[in-house]
This record gives C-alpha cells, sequence and structure tokens, in this order.
C-alpha cells in the first residue's frame, strides 16, 4: 500500500497525505452488516466530559466485525477488501460456503478470492484462525485472544503483528508489537500474518480541519490556562510551568506508570519498558 502527496496548491496540501485505496476493492459496506453509531463526544453516561477535546467530525456507521471468527471448519471466499472509518486496518467480506456474509480485519497480502477458514486443523496459511496450540513458533500473528472464546482483544490495528516465541506447559509466550513479552493461554486462537495498511503510521494530516473531521478538537496547552483550570496555569507573561508536565487533576503525565491490575502481572515475562 502507497502513500500519495499532493501537489502544494494551497497552504493546507502542502503537507498533507493520505493512503492509496487503489487496493480496495468495494466502496459501499454490506448493508445487513452495519448500523448507525450516535457522536457522544467524549461524554459518559452521566452527560460528562470523560474524554477532553472530542467532539464533532463526520457521521460514521459502524460495521460489524467478526473477532470471534467462531464458524470452524467453514470455509469462505474474501468477496471484497474495504475502507472501515471506524478503525485504521481495512476489513475483508468473507461470503461462507454455507451463505453466510461476515467482517473480518483484512490481514496484510490477502486478495480477492481468497480462501481463508477456522478450525483445529487448517493450514498456517495467512488469515487462516486457530488456535496458538496449532502455531508453530515465530509465526506472525493479529487479532489475538486474551480469553478463550472471547474473541480477539490485542494486536488489531493497521500494520501491527505479533510474534509467538514459545510454549511453555499451557501457555505461550507472545511478543507483543511493544515489546513487551507476555503469556496467553494455549487454548486461545490467533489469525495468521500482519493486518493491512502498513503505510498508515506514515500519513500526515497536514491541516487542523482534517483532524475536525476524525472528531479532534483543538488541544489546548495547560500553561495558556488560568491557575483556576490547570496546575500549569497562571504567571505573569508566558511562563513554562514551573513544574514537570502534569494533567489537570495533578497526575504526571510523563513516563507515570498507571497500571493497576495485579491479579494479571504474572502473566508478563518482559515488560515493555526494560
Amino acid at each position: 500500500m502507497r502513500v500519495k502527496f499532493y501537489k502544494p496548491v494551497s497552504p493546507g496540501r502542502r503537507f498533507t497525505s493520505q493512503s492509496d485505496f487503489s487496493s480496495l476493492t468495494k466502496k459501499k459496506p454490506e448493508k445487513k452488516l452495519v448500523f448507525g453509531k450516535k457522536s457522544i463526544s467524549g461524554r459518559s453516561n452521566n452527560g460528562r466530559i470523560t474524554v477532553r477535546f472530542r467532539g464533532g467530525g463526520h457521521k460514521r456507521r459502524m460495521r460489524i466485525i467478526d473477532f470471534k471468527r467462531d464458524k470452524w471448519n467453514v470455509p469462505a471466499k474474501i468477496a471484497s477488501l474495504e475502507y472501515d472509518p471506524n478503525r485504521s486496518a481495512y476489513i475483508a467480506l468473507l461470503h461462507y460456503f454455507d451463505g453466510e456474509k461476515r467482517y473480518i480485519l483484512a490481514p496484510h497480502l490477502v486478495n480477492v478470492g481468497q480462501i481463508v477458514e477456522s478450525g483445529l486443523d487448517v493450514k498456517i496459511n495467512i488469515g487462516n484462525h486457530l488456535p496458538l496450540l496449532k502455531i508453530p513458533t515465530g509465526t506472525y500473528i493479529h487479532n489475538i485472544e486474551l480469553h478463550i472464546k472471547k474473541g480477539g482483544q490485542l494486536v488489531r490495528s493497521a500494520g501491527l503483528s505479533a510474534q509467538l516465541m514459545a510454549k511453555e506447559g499451557d501457555y505461550a509466550h507472545v511478543k507483543m508489537p511493544s515489546g513487551e513479552s507476555r503469556k496467553i493461554h494455549l487454548n486461545c486462537c490467533a489469525t495468521i500474518g500482519r493486518l493491512s495498511n502498513t503505510t498508515h503510521e506514515l500519513v500526515f494530516y497536514g491541516k487542523a480541519g482534517r483532524m475536525r473531521w476524525l472528531g479532534r478538537r483543538p488541544h489546548n496547552r495547560g500553561v495558556s490556562m488560568n491557575p483556576v483550570d490547570h496546575p500549569l496555569g497562571g504567571g505573569e507573561g508566558k511562563s513554562s510551568g514551573g513544574r514537570h508536565p502534569v494533567s489537570p487533576w495533578g497526575k504526571l503525565c510523563k513516563g507515570l506508570r498507571t497500571r493497576n491490575n495485579k491479579r494479571t502481572d504474572k502473566m508478563i515475562v518482559k515488560r515493555r519498558f526494560n
């Protein structure tokens, strides 16, 4: 997948780039696999802002993605590769041989017409979904389950892949894209290969308006606020804050470890900070 650049006919176009969608084969989604989504603008069920600087943006429709891949031993043909506005990776429409249609995360290098399958004894081909127990060590995988039969929760963004490093007892050692290595039960499933849209990280938005299309509002710095609004606010003239960067509630926001789940600490073999 290539990145497309534009001639600088205007200041906003000068630094703008975007993915070349030439590999996608369908523009409109499958009607029965989409539903409307109401914009919540970073607010909780109480109506209070819990994520700042969110709001507006283009209206989107949610695609129903099959993260479980639980139609075992039923082959499916990739009918189309499509864009999904709700995620960075592309999605693939599967036509199962029994007539059902489902969306999955599209792996890198898959083509329309290719056959994919889920099951215990399927081949180790790109796009096939099977338990870690049946996957050879060294294989690159994505859409990895954390809990058996719950559906893929890990490694779902564009261009990412994890690597199955070893098997020990009932657990596999999987190296994540962040560098962290953790244990995952061998009966958890994963999909073979790397995710599509590998050049997503090379896209440069180029102008503020394009961020507004995505629903991201301007981010106001703490040092530009008043003391009542932020710990870094206030001061005569332009100040540098006078302390280490913190959130509006006084928590350190660069380097502070916020993980608080001791129950699963034993599953982490190597942390990404080491």
